[in-house]
């Protein structure tokens, strides 16, 4: 059985809870839209960095900072939507 690595159980469950906090706070849309969306940035990303450097600590960096950027613009986005209906 494959080695079970903490890193990426860590970064699987952030990138679920932002898509569970973006159903519970915006709806089904939005935490699909955010969880696909992401998913379409990670995996290409990391291919390239893969592909160009080979450097898996730099692969981990983009797709850790794709993640926050995600969760940054969430975050903005909610505070722009409850300033407007106020």
């Amino acid at each position: 059985m494959p080695k079970l690595h903490a890193e990426g159980l860590i970064f699987g469950l952030a990138w679920a809870a932002l898509a569970i906090f973006a159903f519970a706070r915006a709806g089904y849309v939005a935490g699909a839209l955010l969880s696909i969306g992401v998913l379409i940035a990670i995996m290409p990303a990391s291919s390239v960095v893969l592909d160009k450097t080979g450097s898996f600590t730099l692969e981990r960096q983009v797709r850790w900072g794709i993640l926050l950027v995600a969760a940054a613009g969430f975050a903005v986005w909610q505070i722009l939507q409850s300033s407007s209906s106020s």
